[in-house]
């Protein structure tokens, strides 16, 4: 009986274990800094027309992960041959997006803390394209 409820005890966290690996990767402010910098990224920002407008990171595209249209315009726009950059305010946006873009195909990596985070850390934003 113990062998039984042994079993089902190692089934279960086997299960569990294998459900909640990402299908992205996560990276830090300094992290994605390096990530950008290399020629087959591409920056992508999920955050709202408004917050962009805020500041953001020079040279990211931006697609909003609330409208409706997010995975039809992300396929239309980002090549599936490059590594997708992408942050949010705080990392939750943009690991949603992450996790649908790397079931999509795309080789996603999501800066975890978004822009607050890079700000803290001392990296740039632009207001400009």
């Amino acid at each position: 009986m113990m062998k039984k409820i042994l079993t089902c005890l190692l089934a279960t966290f086997g299960l569990t274990t294998a459900c909640c690996q990402l299908n992205y990767r996560n990276t830090d402010p300094e992290g994605f800094a390096k990530l950008i910098a290399e020629p087959d990224v591409v920056v992508l920002d999920v955050r709202t027309e408004a917050e962009y407008a805020e500041g953001h990171i020079k040279g990211a595209a931006l697609i909003d992960y609330h409208k409706d249209d997010f995975m039809e315009r992300a396929k239309e726009t980002l090549p599936v041959s490059k590594t997708i950059a992408i942050y949010c305010r705080s990392g939750r946006r943009s690991a949603y997006a992450a996790e649908k873009l790397a079931d999509a195909g795309y080789k996603a990596v999501n800066m975890y803390g978004g822009i607050i985070a890079w700000k803290e850390a001392g990296m740039p934003v632009t207001t400009g394209k």
